[in-house]
Protein backbone atom coordinates (compact mmCIF):
# COMPACT_ATOMS: atom_id res chain seq x y z
CA UNK A 1 0.00 0.00 0.00
CA UNK A 2 1.09 3.71 -0.89
CA UNK A 3 1.64 5.73 2.13
CA UNK A 4 1.22 9.30 -0.28
CA UNK A 5 -1.30 9.77 -2.59
CA UNK A 6 0.75 10.70 -6.22
CA UNK A 7 0.63 13.68 -8.02
CA UNK A 8 -0.35 14.57 -11.66
CA UNK A 9 2.99 14.31 -13.72
CA UNK A 10 2.25 18.69 -14.45
CA UNK A 11 3.42 19.09 -11.25
CA UNK A 12 5.83 16.94 -9.83
CA UNK A 13 8.43 18.95 -8.11
CA UNK A 14 5.81 20.25 -5.60
CA UNK A 15 3.99 18.69 -3.32
CA UNK A 16 -0.13 18.88 -2.99
CA UNK A 17 -1.86 20.35 0.06
CA UNK A 18 -1.49 18.80 3.52
CA UNK A 19 -1.41 19.04 6.89
CA UNK A 20 -0.28 15.68 8.55
CA UNK A 21 -0.27 17.78 11.94
CA UNK A 22 -3.98 18.08 11.71
CA UNK A 23 -4.52 14.42 10.63
CA UNK A 24 -3.00 13.40 13.43
CA UNK A 25 -4.37 15.42 15.94
CA UNK A 26 -7.95 14.75 14.47
CA UNK A 27 -7.27 10.90 14.79
CA UNK A 28 -6.13 11.43 18.36
CA UNK A 29 -9.40 12.86 19.36
CA UNK A 30 -11.36 10.06 17.71
CA UNK A 31 -9.52 7.80 20.18
CA UNK A 32 -9.51 9.90 22.89
CA UNK A 33 -13.23 10.40 23.33
CA UNK A 34 -15.72 8.23 22.06
CA UNK A 35 -18.22 11.31 20.73
CA UNK A 36 -15.82 13.06 19.30
CA UNK A 37 -17.11 11.39 15.57
CA UNK A 38 -20.32 12.26 15.88
CA UNK A 39 -19.23 15.90 15.11
CA UNK A 40 -17.09 14.61 11.96
CA UNK A 41 -18.64 11.63 10.77
CA UNK A 42 -21.43 13.62 8.66
CA UNK A 43 -19.06 15.08 6.22
CA UNK A 44 -15.51 14.15 6.63
CA UNK A 45 -14.32 10.51 4.10
CA UNK A 46 -11.09 8.39 4.79
CA UNK A 47 -9.95 9.78 1.06
CA UNK A 48 -10.57 13.64 2.93
CA UNK A 49 -6.91 12.18 4.18
CA UNK A 50 -3.65 12.87 2.47
CA UNK A 51 -1.70 10.02 4.26
CA UNK A 52 -3.02 6.49 3.20
CA UNK A 53 -2.48 5.08 6.60
CA UNK A 54 -4.27 7.88 8.25
CA UNK A 55 -7.41 6.98 5.81
CA UNK A 56 -7.21 3.65 6.86
CA UNK A 57 -7.24 4.75 10.67
CA UNK A 58 -10.24 6.65 10.23
CA UNK A 59 -11.92 4.10 8.03
CA UNK A 60 -11.94 1.87 11.56
CA UNK A 61 -13.47 4.59 13.44
CA UNK A 62 -15.84 5.05 11.01
CA UNK A 63 -16.90 1.12 11.14
CA UNK A 64 -16.61 1.33 14.69
CA UNK A 65 -19.11 3.67 15.30
CA UNK A 66 -20.93 2.37 12.86
CA UNK A 67 -21.21 -0.92 14.94
CA UNK A 68 -21.85 0.93 18.04
CA UNK A 69 -18.63 -0.12 19.41
CA UNK A 70 -16.16 2.20 21.21
CA UNK A 71 -13.52 4.21 19.94
CA UNK A 72 -10.29 3.99 21.72
CA UNK A 73 -6.54 2.99 21.27
CA UNK A 74 -7.75 -1.42 21.99
CA UNK A 75 -10.80 -0.80 19.88
CA UNK A 76 -8.78 0.30 16.99
CA UNK A 77 -5.99 -1.68 16.94
CA UNK A 78 -7.93 -4.69 17.36
CA UNK A 79 -9.56 -3.70 14.03
CA UNK A 80 -6.71 -2.78 12.22
CA UNK A 81 -5.33 -6.39 13.40
CA UNK A 82 -7.72 -8.00 11.84
CA UNK A 83 -7.80 -6.25 8.78
CA UNK A 84 -3.93 -6.90 8.65
CA UNK A 85 -3.46 -3.47 8.67
CA UNK A 86 -2.16 -2.49 11.94
CA UNK A 87 1.76 -3.13 10.55
CA UNK A 88 1.48 -0.55 8.19
CA UNK A 89 -0.50 1.93 10.16
CA UNK A 90 2.62 2.15 12.22
CA UNK A 91 1.81 -0.32 15.03
CA UNK A 92 0.15 0.36 18.49
CA UNK A 93 3.31 2.96 19.45
CA UNK A 94 1.86 5.23 16.48
CA UNK A 95 -1.37 4.97 17.72
CA UNK A 96 -0.68 6.19 20.84
CA UNK A 97 1.44 8.94 19.32
CA UNK A 98 -1.88 10.07 17.93
CA UNK A 99 -3.47 10.08 21.46
CA UNK A 100 -0.87 11.80 22.79
CA UNK A 101 -0.30 14.48 20.56
CA UNK A 102 -3.53 16.27 21.85
CA UNK A 103 -4.83 17.22 24.88
CA UNK A 104 -8.26 17.49 24.75
CA UNK A 105 -10.87 16.26 21.66
CA UNK A 106 -12.40 19.53 22.17
CA UNK A 107 -11.17 21.14 18.61
CA UNK A 108 -11.81 18.37 16.74
CA UNK A 109 -14.08 19.78 14.45
CA UNK A 110 -11.24 22.28 13.82
CA UNK A 111 -8.65 19.66 12.89
CA UNK A 112 -11.83 18.39 10.44
CA UNK A 113 -12.28 21.62 8.61
CA UNK A 114 -8.34 21.83 8.16
CA UNK A 115 -7.94 18.49 6.67
CA UNK A 116 -11.53 19.03 4.65
CA UNK A 117 -9.79 21.99 3.35
CA UNK A 118 -6.90 20.78 1.99
CA UNK A 119 -8.83 18.11 0.11
CA UNK A 120 -10.18 20.61 -1.49
CA UNK A 121 -7.33 22.12 -2.95
CA UNK A 122 -6.11 18.87 -3.88
CA UNK A 123 -9.54 17.97 -5.63
CA UNK A 124 -8.81 21.33 -7.63
CA UNK A 125 -5.31 20.23 -8.57
CA UNK A 126 -6.98 16.92 -9.89
CA UNK A 127 -9.63 18.83 -11.83
CA UNK A 128 -7.76 21.14 -13.93
CA UNK A 129 -5.62 17.85 -14.46
CA UNK A 130 -8.83 16.23 -15.80
CA UNK A 131 -10.09 19.19 -17.48
CA UNK A 132 -6.89 19.59 -19.30
CA UNK A 133 -7.44 15.54 -20.46
CA UNK A 134 -10.75 17.02 -21.65
CA UNK A 135 -9.36 19.82 -23.87
CA UNK A 136 -7.51 16.69 -25.76
CA UNK A 137 -10.46 14.74 -26.81
CA UNK A 138 -11.64 15.81 -29.73
CA UNK A 139 -14.18 13.00 -30.59
CA UNK A 140 -16.50 13.70 -28.25
CA UNK A 141 -19.46 17.02 -28.41
CA UNK A 142 -18.08 19.96 -26.91
CA UNK A 143 -21.06 20.67 -25.11
CA UNK A 144 -21.06 17.50 -23.43
CA UNK A 145 -16.98 18.17 -22.35
CA UNK A 146 -18.18 21.26 -21.03
CA UNK A 147 -20.79 20.27 -18.72
CA UNK A 148 -18.07 17.08 -17.61
CA UNK A 149 -15.94 20.29 -17.04
CA UNK A 150 -18.38 22.53 -15.03
CA UNK A 151 -19.66 19.49 -13.06
CA UNK A 152 -16.09 18.65 -12.08
CA UNK A 153 -16.30 21.78 -10.35
CA UNK A 154 -19.47 22.53 -8.43
CA UNK A 155 -18.96 18.89 -7.78
CA UNK A 156 -15.87 19.89 -5.31
CA UNK A 157 -18.24 22.88 -4.16
CA UNK A 158 -21.03 20.88 -2.83
CA UNK A 159 -18.02 18.75 -1.17
CA UNK A 160 -16.95 21.52 0.81
CA UNK A 161 -20.90 22.18 2.13
CA UNK A 162 -21.49 20.81 5.40
CA UNK A 163 -25.11 21.26 6.18
CA UNK A 164 -26.75 19.90 9.98
CA UNK A 165 -30.30 19.66 11.18
CA UNK A 166 -32.22 22.79 11.94
CA UNK A 167 -33.30 23.05 15.19
CA UNK A 168 -37.47 24.65 14.53
CA UNK A 169 -36.31 27.07 17.10
CA UNK A 170 -33.38 28.61 15.03
CA UNK A 171 -36.12 29.41 11.97
CA UNK A 172 -39.37 30.54 13.57
CA UNK A 173 -37.59 34.35 14.22
CA UNK A 174 -37.04 34.05 10.38
CA UNK A 175 -40.62 32.53 9.95
CA UNK A 176 -42.11 35.48 11.97
CA UNK A 177 -40.72 38.08 9.71
CA UNK A 178 -41.74 36.60 6.35
CA UNK A 179 -45.26 35.87 7.59
CA UNK A 180 -44.71 39.98 9.14
CA UNK A 181 -43.42 40.88 5.79
CA UNK A 182 -46.18 39.14 3.72
CA UNK A 183 -49.08 40.86 5.82
CA UNK A 184 -48.13 43.99 5.40
CA UNK A 185 -47.88 43.87 1.71
CA UNK A 186 -51.15 42.00 1.42
CA UNK A 187 -50.14 39.45 -1.01
CA UNK A 188 -49.85 36.42 0.64
CA UNK A 189 -47.05 35.32 -1.91
CA UNK A 190 -44.12 33.38 -1.12
CA UNK A 191 -42.89 33.44 -4.48
CA UNK A 192 -41.96 36.07 -7.60
CA UNK A 193 -45.61 37.75 -8.36
CA UNK A 194 -46.90 35.98 -12.12
CA UNK A 195 -48.52 39.53 -12.50
CA UNK A 196 -51.95 37.16 -12.58
CA UNK A 197 -54.12 37.55 -9.50
CA UNK A 198 -56.04 34.22 -9.57
CA UNK A 199 -52.47 32.42 -10.60
CA UNK A 200 -50.69 33.93 -7.92
CA UNK A 201 -53.88 33.21 -5.23
CA UNK A 202 -53.46 29.62 -6.29
CA UNK A 203 -49.68 29.21 -6.63
CA UNK A 204 -48.67 31.67 -4.00
CA UNK A 205 -45.95 32.58 -6.77
CA UNK A 206 -43.83 31.30 -8.20
CA UNK A 207 -41.24 29.14 -5.85
CA UNK A 208 -37.65 29.19 -6.01
CA UNK A 209 -36.25 25.97 -7.45
CA UNK A 210 -39.50 24.56 -8.01
CA UNK A 211 -40.10 23.25 -11.62
CA UNK A 212 -43.34 24.95 -13.19
CA UNK A 213 -44.93 23.26 -16.47
CA UNK A 214 -47.11 25.48 -18.58
CA UNK A 215 -49.41 22.85 -20.86
CA UNK A 216 -51.69 22.84 -23.16
CA UNK A 217 -52.84 22.06 -27.03
CA UNK A 218 -50.94 23.65 -29.72
CA UNK A 219 -51.84 27.09 -30.50
CA UNK A 220 -53.68 27.71 -27.34
CA UNK A 221 -51.25 30.74 -25.86
CA UNK A 222 -48.76 29.21 -24.13
CA UNK A 223 -45.96 31.49 -25.39
CA UNK A 224 -48.62 34.37 -24.87
CA UNK A 225 -48.88 33.66 -21.22
CA UNK A 226 -45.39 32.72 -20.52
CA UNK A 227 -44.43 35.75 -21.95
CA UNK A 228 -46.89 37.75 -20.04
CA UNK A 229 -45.36 36.30 -16.85
CA UNK A 230 -41.83 37.12 -17.93
CA UNK A 231 -42.60 40.40 -18.85
CA UNK A 232 -44.54 41.25 -15.85
CA UNK A 233 -41.77 40.05 -13.51
CA UNK A 234 -39.14 41.74 -15.13
CA UNK A 235 -41.13 45.21 -15.68
CA UNK A 236 -42.80 45.33 -12.01
CA UNK A 237 -40.48 43.35 -10.08
CA UNK A 238 -36.95 43.95 -11.58
CA UNK A 239 -36.21 40.80 -11.72
CA UNK A 240 -33.41 39.17 -14.34
CA UNK A 241 -35.75 36.65 -16.47
CA UNK A 242 -33.99 34.34 -18.92
CA UNK A 243 -35.44 33.05 -21.90
CA UNK A 244 -34.55 30.24 -23.94
CA UNK A 245 -36.32 30.69 -27.07
CA UNK A 246 -36.89 27.01 -29.27
CA UNK A 247 -39.66 28.13 -31.32
CA UNK A 248 -39.75 31.66 -31.74
CA UNK A 249 -36.54 33.87 -32.94
CA UNK A 250 -35.92 36.83 -30.68
CA UNK A 251 -37.25 39.44 -33.02
CA UNK A 252 -40.79 37.36 -32.51
CA UNK A 253 -40.17 37.19 -28.80
CA UNK A 254 -39.70 41.06 -28.86
CA UNK A 255 -42.86 41.89 -31.06
CA UNK A 256 -45.20 39.99 -29.09
CA UNK A 257 -43.90 41.80 -25.87
CA UNK A 258 -43.82 45.50 -27.52
CA UNK A 259 -47.46 44.39 -28.90
CA UNK A 260 -48.22 42.99 -25.02
CA UNK A 261 -47.50 46.74 -24.04
CA UNK A 262 -48.41 48.67 -26.62
CA UNK A 263 -51.62 47.65 -26.92
CA UNK A 264 -51.05 47.59 -30.84
CA UNK A 265 -52.29 44.34 -32.71
CA UNK A 266 -49.28 41.66 -33.45
CA UNK A 267 -50.86 41.24 -37.19
CA UNK A 268 -50.38 45.35 -37.59
CA UNK A 269 -47.19 45.40 -35.66
CA UNK A 270 -45.42 42.40 -38.00
CA UNK A 271 -47.34 43.84 -41.20
CA UNK A 272 -46.22 46.98 -40.67
CA UNK A 273 -49.66 48.40 -41.48
CA UNK A 274 -49.61 50.65 -38.44
CA UNK A 275 -51.92 54.20 -38.05
CA UNK A 276 -50.22 57.31 -37.46
CA UNK A 277 -53.15 59.88 -37.03
CA UNK A 278 -53.57 61.71 -33.39
CA UNK A 279 -51.85 61.53 -30.27
CA UNK A 280 -52.47 58.17 -29.70
CA UNK A 281 -51.48 56.54 -32.61
CA UNK A 282 -49.77 53.32 -32.90
CA UNK A 283 -45.94 54.53 -33.37
CA UNK A 284 -46.69 56.61 -30.13
CA UNK A 285 -47.73 53.54 -27.69
CA UNK A 286 -44.87 51.47 -29.64
CA UNK A 287 -42.67 53.91 -28.18
CA UNK A 288 -43.76 54.12 -25.05
CA UNK A 289 -43.79 50.25 -24.41
CA UNK A 290 -40.02 50.27 -25.75
CA UNK A 291 -39.09 52.30 -22.99
CA UNK A 292 -40.83 50.11 -20.76
CA UNK A 293 -39.13 47.27 -22.33
CA UNK A 294 -35.67 48.73 -22.14
CA UNK A 295 -35.54 49.29 -18.93
CA UNK A 296 -36.51 45.44 -18.37
CA UNK A 297 -33.72 42.66 -17.32
CA UNK A 298 -35.44 40.22 -19.88
CA UNK A 299 -32.65 38.37 -21.22
CA UNK A 300 -33.32 36.20 -24.54
CA UNK A 301 -31.32 32.97 -26.41
CA UNK A 302 -32.83 31.89 -29.42
CA UNK A 303 -29.91 30.83 -30.70
CA UNK A 304 -29.45 26.91 -31.84
CA UNK A 305 -29.29 25.56 -28.42
CA UNK A 306 -30.94 22.16 -28.27
CA UNK A 307 -30.58 20.41 -25.39
CA UNK A 308 -30.36 20.69 -21.46
CA UNK A 309 -26.48 20.69 -20.76
CA UNK A 310 -26.30 23.79 -23.41
CA UNK A 311 -29.09 25.45 -21.43
CA UNK A 312 -27.65 24.99 -17.98
CA UNK A 313 -24.01 26.62 -18.89
CA UNK A 314 -25.97 29.46 -20.42
CA UNK A 315 -27.70 29.78 -17.35
CA UNK A 316 -25.21 29.41 -15.29
CA UNK A 317 -22.83 32.16 -16.27
CA UNK A 318 -26.25 34.38 -16.51
CA UNK A 319 -26.79 33.80 -13.16
CA UNK A 320 -22.99 34.57 -12.20
CA UNK A 321 -23.61 37.60 -14.53
CA UNK A 322 -26.51 38.95 -13.84
CA UNK A 323 -28.69 37.11 -11.79
CA UNK A 324 -31.82 34.97 -12.21
CA UNK A 325 -35.40 34.95 -10.88
CA UNK A 326 -37.21 33.20 -13.54
CA UNK A 327 -35.92 30.78 -16.25
CA UNK A 328 -38.61 30.43 -18.97
CA UNK A 329 -38.01 27.44 -21.37
CA UNK A 330 -40.10 27.37 -24.75
CA UNK A 331 -40.77 24.30 -25.03
CA UNK A 332 -40.39 20.86 -23.71
CA UNK A 333 -40.75 18.86 -26.63
CA UNK A 334 -38.16 20.78 -28.60
CA UNK A 335 -34.99 19.78 -26.44
CA UNK A 336 -33.00 17.20 -27.63
CA UNK A 337 -32.89 13.96 -25.12
CA UNK A 338 -29.15 12.19 -24.60
CA UNK A 339 -30.75 9.30 -25.16
CA UNK A 340 -32.58 9.82 -28.59
CA UNK A 341 -32.73 5.78 -28.76
CA UNK A 342 -34.70 5.70 -25.31
CA UNK A 343 -39.02 5.63 -25.20
CA UNK A 344 -39.63 9.42 -25.44
CA UNK A 345 -41.67 9.08 -21.97
CA UNK A 346 -38.09 8.36 -20.91
CA UNK A 347 -36.55 11.36 -22.26
CA UNK A 348 -39.10 13.60 -20.82
CA UNK A 349 -38.33 11.99 -17.78
CA UNK A 350 -34.95 12.53 -18.22
CA UNK A 351 -35.37 16.40 -19.85
CA UNK A 352 -37.90 17.32 -16.34
CA UNK A 353 -35.47 15.98 -13.92
CA UNK A 354 -32.81 17.86 -15.81
CA UNK A 355 -34.67 20.80 -15.46
CA UNK A 356 -35.50 20.43 -12.17
CA UNK A 357 -31.81 19.95 -11.44
CA UNK A 358 -31.34 23.35 -12.95
CA UNK A 359 -34.18 24.56 -10.96
CA UNK A 360 -32.65 23.28 -7.40
CA UNK A 361 -29.11 24.57 -8.19
CA UNK A 362 -29.83 27.81 -9.30
CA UNK A 363 -32.73 28.27 -6.66
CA UNK A 364 -34.80 29.77 -9.12
CA UNK A 365 -37.73 29.41 -10.57
CA UNK A 366 -38.10 26.99 -14.14
CA UNK A 367 -40.91 27.87 -16.26
CA UNK A 368 -41.35 24.73 -18.93
CA UNK A 369 -43.61 24.75 -21.34
CA UNK A 370 -45.35 21.23 -22.58
CA UNK A 371 -47.58 20.18 -25.40
CA UNK A 372 -50.03 18.00 -24.60
CA UNK A 373 -50.90 14.97 -26.88
CA UNK A 374 -53.97 14.79 -28.45
CA UNK A 375 -55.13 11.97 -26.14
CA UNK A 376 -56.55 14.92 -24.07
CA UNK A 377 -58.89 15.50 -27.22
CA UNK A 378 -60.35 11.78 -27.37
CA UNK A 379 -62.18 11.52 -23.93
CA UNK A 380 -64.79 13.80 -22.33
CA UNK A 381 -64.16 15.93 -20.11
CA UNK A 382 -61.09 17.13 -21.77
CA UNK A 383 -59.26 17.66 -18.29
CA UNK A 384 -55.78 16.88 -18.75
CA UNK A 385 -53.61 14.56 -17.08
CA UNK A 386 -50.03 13.99 -16.56
CA UNK A 387 -49.91 11.55 -18.73
CA UNK A 388 -50.78 13.53 -21.58
CA UNK A 389 -47.11 15.32 -21.21
CA UNK A 390 -45.48 12.60 -22.02
CA UNK A 391 -46.08 10.43 -25.02
CA UNK A 392 -47.62 11.26 -28.09
CA UNK A 393 -48.17 8.76 -30.64
CA UNK A 394 -45.44 7.97 -33.72
CA UNK A 395 -44.89 7.29 -37.20
CA UNK A 396 -42.61 5.26 -38.86
CA UNK A 397 -39.32 6.37 -40.43
CA UNK A 398 -40.34 5.71 -43.78
CA UNK A 399 -43.36 7.30 -44.09
CA UNK A 400 -43.97 9.70 -46.72
CA UNK A 401 -44.53 13.75 -46.28
CA UNK A 402 -45.92 15.99 -49.45
CA UNK A 403 -43.88 19.14 -48.37
CA UNK A 404 -46.58 22.25 -49.23
CA UNK A 405 -43.40 24.41 -50.60
CA UNK A 406 -41.92 22.15 -53.28
CA UNK A 407 -44.30 19.60 -54.00
CA UNK A 408 -41.59 17.32 -53.00
CA UNK A 409 -42.59 14.12 -51.12
CA UNK A 410 -39.99 12.81 -48.53
CA UNK A 411 -39.44 10.13 -46.09
CA UNK A 412 -39.80 11.58 -42.49
CA UNK A 413 -36.63 10.19 -41.43
CA UNK A 414 -34.74 12.84 -44.02
CA UNK A 415 -36.72 15.78 -41.70
CA UNK A 416 -35.20 15.25 -38.52
CA UNK A 417 -33.89 18.26 -36.81
CA UNK A 418 -35.95 20.00 -39.22
CA UNK A 419 -38.70 22.70 -38.10
CA UNK A 420 -41.41 24.66 -39.52
CA UNK A 421 -42.37 22.03 -41.94
CA UNK A 422 -44.68 23.06 -44.66
CA UNK A 423 -47.74 20.96 -45.26
CA UNK A 424 -51.31 20.65 -45.75
CA UNK A 425 -53.47 19.92 -43.64
CA UNK A 426 -57.27 20.03 -42.53
CA UNK A 427 -58.05 22.80 -40.37
CA UNK A 428 -61.01 22.42 -37.43
CA UNK A 429 -63.54 23.33 -40.67
CA UNK A 430 -61.92 20.19 -42.77
CA UNK A 431 -60.43 22.91 -45.26
CA UNK A 432 -57.46 21.85 -46.24
CA UNK A 433 -54.85 24.84 -45.46
CA UNK A 434 -51.04 25.08 -45.19
CA UNK A 435 -49.69 24.50 -41.71
CA UNK A 436 -46.50 24.35 -40.15
CA UNK A 437 -44.74 21.13 -38.55
CA UNK A 438 -42.98 22.66 -35.59
CA UNK A 439 -40.19 19.86 -35.36
CA UNK A 440 -39.50 15.86 -36.73
CA UNK A 441 -37.60 14.01 -33.56
CA UNK A 442 -36.81 10.59 -33.46
CA UNK A 443 -38.57 8.93 -30.20
CA UNK A 444 -36.90 5.40 -30.04
CA UNK A 445 -38.23 2.10 -30.91
CA UNK A 446 -41.51 0.85 -30.39
CA UNK A 447 -44.47 -1.83 -31.75
CA UNK A 448 -46.14 -0.10 -35.01
CA UNK A 449 -49.05 -1.46 -36.68
CA UNK A 450 -49.74 -1.04 -40.73
CA UNK A 451 -53.35 0.94 -41.11
CA UNK A 452 -55.26 0.35 -44.41
CA UNK A 453 -57.85 2.75 -45.76
CA UNK A 454 -61.02 1.60 -48.16
CA UNK A 455 -59.08 3.56 -50.84
CA UNK A 456 -56.15 1.24 -50.20
CA UNK A 457 -53.57 3.77 -48.71
CA UNK A 458 -51.14 2.07 -46.02
CA UNK A 459 -49.94 4.28 -43.30
CA UNK A 460 -47.63 2.64 -40.05
CA UNK A 461 -47.90 4.21 -36.82
CA UNK A 462 -47.64 3.62 -33.19
CA UNK A 463 -50.56 2.12 -31.29
CA UNK A 464 -51.37 5.40 -29.86
CA UNK A 465 -51.13 7.71 -32.93
CA UNK A 466 -54.36 9.14 -33.32
CA UNK A 467 -56.65 9.17 -36.54
CA UNK A 468 -59.30 11.73 -37.12
CA UNK A 469 -62.91 9.80 -37.45
CA UNK A 470 -65.95 11.81 -38.14
CA UNK A 471 -66.61 11.41 -34.17
CA UNK A 472 -63.64 12.85 -33.36
CA UNK A 473 -59.22 11.98 -32.46
CA UNK A 474 -59.74 7.90 -32.17
CA UNK A 475 -55.83 6.24 -31.27
CA UNK A 476 -55.25 3.51 -33.52
CA UNK A 477 -55.15 0.71 -31.07
CA UNK A 478 -59.08 1.86 -30.67
CA UNK A 479 -59.96 1.33 -34.25
CA UNK A 480 -62.32 -0.91 -35.71
CA UNK A 481 -62.58 -2.22 -39.31
CA UNK A 482 -64.82 -0.34 -41.32
CA UNK A 483 -64.78 2.97 -38.75
CA UNK A 484 -64.99 6.33 -40.99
Amino acid sequence: MLDYISMPEELPDKLPPQSIEAEQSLLGCLMLDKNAITKVADYLLPKDFYRATHQEIYQVCQELFEKGEPIDLLSVSTKLKEKNLLEEAGGNSYLTELINSVPTAAHVSHYAKIVQRKRVLRDLIDASHEIGVLGHNETEDTDILLDKAEKRIFSIAQRSLTQNFLLVKSTLEEAFERIDRLSKHQKGLRGVSTGFADLDNILAGLQSSDLIILASRPSLGKSALALNIASSIAVNEKIPVGIFSLEMSKDQVVDRLISAYSGVDLWRLRTGRLSGDGDENDFSRIQQAMGILSEAPIYIDDAAISNVLQMRAMARRLQADKGLGLIVVDYLQLIDPRSPDEPIVRQVTEISRSLKSLARELNVPVLALSQLSRAVEMRSPQKPRLADLRESGCLTGDTLITRADTGERIQIKDLVGQTDIPVHSLDENWKIKEMKISKVFPSGKKMVYELQTRSGHKIKASANHPFWKVSGWTRLEELKIGDR
